[in-house]
């Protein structure tokens, strides 16, 4: 079948294609910038803590408060894109965190600050449950581990540009002129209004009414339960090897912001490379065993990280550390999204994912403290190297639902160990 667009034939197969890259394009900024506004504070906590004169695990704490806060975003946005679409609450998320930004960029005392940062959380934890179960429904189910790469990398993309905003705006305006860039992502919203559809899986899927959508939740409290775990071992692998590293390259290593920034972009540019190649290994061979390569290859990499003298060994280490983390995360959307079911699926993967942030919140603050009595080095190489080990044993134990069809009428999970 054919249809019209401003005088010229289209098919409806090209429609899809379009929209799917609406929805994939969408999605993948929506988490770009999400990142980016979240990971600004990371590179001036020392900048920050100076100006309200508090020590740098108190700044550290405002880190902790947004992503201890981002469940409240998952359980808020994700039922209300279970009952009425995705795309009305992604839009919201995008305004509401964008906002909070700017304000922060404008708090005047450490308290107000550290509140901003709690709501900043909630916007947050919206976004990429939301976000992430618009685009795995929209895209073709053979490359579907490719693009949750390119979804997930919107994340090292985003900590990518705060590196750049780092090193362009803070030397000339200061921090407080990178918050106030972070209100940006309000303007995605009108691309996602004009041109992102609602999915054709939601529809098929959404519950008749709230009380069959919780007999589907309690039905499913198992598997939830895993996908927590699961969330929390992988959000304590990414922010024990990300959050502190930029003040580990400052405090300890005594480079300059603008070797900072420059290091910490080099590791990004790794975390995209490896969010799509092993994103595209998990549609050939296996979501599961391409996490555990991934993770396993990041412990092999930490003396590298960590001990290595110059700045070129050191950036060397950063991008192989952050290609393998952000590998495993690279398939994280299409596996968590696949195990769910489908009436829950706004819902599901996110809250799941932001109550592991909740859970592993803390592992900024926890490696701040215990580096003030050994070294930031030593504080990254126990705590890192721990979750990672345990977080491969997490991935090897759990199931795995690779290539389901999201938009199957009355599709009944398939999960195989």
């Amino acid at each position: 079948m054919m249809t019209k667009e401003k005088g010229n034939p289209v098919t409806h197969e090209y429609m899809d294609r379009r929209n799917q890259r609406n929805a994939v394009l969408a999605g993948f900024l929506g988490w770009t910038l999400d990142a980016f506004d979240f990971f600004i504070l990371t590179f001036v906590l020392a900048t920050v803590a100076k100006d309200f004169n508090k020590t740098i695990p108190e700044i550290a704490l405002t880190l902790t408060a947004s992503l201890a806060m981002r469940p409240v975003g998952a359980i808020i946005f994700g039922l209300m894109a279970d009952r009425y679409g995705r795309k009305g609450p992604l839009m919201i998320t995008i305004i509401f965190y964008s906002i909070m930004e700017i304000f922060s960029g404008l708090a005047p005392t450490y308290t107000a600050f550290l509140i901003l940062r709690l709501l900043y959380g909630i916007g947050m934890g919206g976004e990429w449950g939301v976000g992430a179960s618009l685009v795995m429904e929209s895209v073709s189910v053979k490359r579907r581990g490719f693009l949750s790469g390119i979804l997930q990398e919107g994340y090292a993309l985003g900590f990518l540009l705060a590196a750049g905003a780092y090193y362009f705006i803070f030397p000339h305006f200061g921090w407080r002129a990178m918050f106030f860039v972070g209100g940006l992502p309000a303007l995605l919203t009108l691309f996602i209004r004009s041109r992102v559809k609602e999915t054709k899986a939601w529809k098929t899927h959404r519950s008749a009414n709230w009380k069959e959508y919780g007999n589907a939740v309690a039905k499913h409290w198992k598997l939830f339960l895993y996908l927590v775990l699961l969330m929390s071992m992988m959000n304590l692998i990414s922010h024990g090897t990300q959050d502190l590293y930029p003040t580990f390259l400052q405090q300890q290593k005594h480079f300059s912001p603008h070797e900072t920034a420059v290091i910490t972009m080099v590791s990004m540019v790794g975390a995209i490379l490896g969010g799509l190649l092993f994103g595209h290994l998990s549609d050939l061979y296996g979501r599961k065993k391409m996490m555990v390569t991934a993770v396993v290859l990041a412990i092999l990499l930490i003396p590298l990280w960590l001990l290595a003298g110059g700045s070129i060994l050191i950036a060397l280490g950063a991008f192989g550390m952050q290609f393998m983390v952000q590998g495993a995360w690279g398939i994280i959307p299409a596996h968590i999204n696949e195990l769910s079911p489908g009436s829950l699926r706004g819902f599901f993967p996110g809250f799941a994912y932001q109550l592991g942030v909740l859970i592993a919140s803390s592992i900024a603050y926890i490696e701040a403290v215990l580096a003030q009595y050994v070294s930031y080095s030593t504080s990254m190489e126990i705590l890192a190297g721990s979750v990672l080990v345990l977080g491969a044993i997490v991935i090897l134990a759990g199931p795995e639902a690779k290539g389901i069809h999201f938009d199957a009428k009355k599709q009944e999970l398939e999960v195989t160990a």
